[in-house]
């Protein structure tokens, strides 16, 4: 068999391992087994972050929704509840963006519930 010499393979691996820590500070973008290390906890923090985002956005949904409900004489509980007492099944961010782009139709919405 052929002798195989694995400094080409090492070298890739190095490269692609530089290039994703691209960006990052100090001998974490320079430094092979720093620049993995970050990696790892870049990957961690990336999938739990992926699930916050849901929750971030809904709280901004739900802050939008009582700014635009506040300004009909609504709380923003009740004016949840009315909806759902009325079966009216419009999901928060669908609402947040009727309050802040369609404010007309948002007022008729209410109006519909009072």
């Amino acid at each position: 068999m052929p002798r195989v010499k694995r400094g080409t393979t090492s070298l890739k691996r190095r490269r692609n391992v530089l290039k994703k820590a691209k960006g990052f500070r100090f001998g974490r973008s320079t430094k092979e087994r720093q620049a993995k290390e970050a990696l790892l906890h870049a990957g961690v923090h990336a999938y739990a972050h992926r699930k916050d985002k849901k929750n971030d956005f809904r709280r901004l949904w739900n802050i939008k929704i009582g700014a635009a409900v506040k300004e009909h004489g609504l709380s923003y509980s009740l004016f949840i509840d009315k909806l759902k007492k009325k079966n009216i099944d419009l999901d928060r961010k669908v609402l947040a963006e009727l309050a802040e782009h369609e404010p007309a139709s948002f007022a008729r919405l209410i109006e519909n519930i009072k």
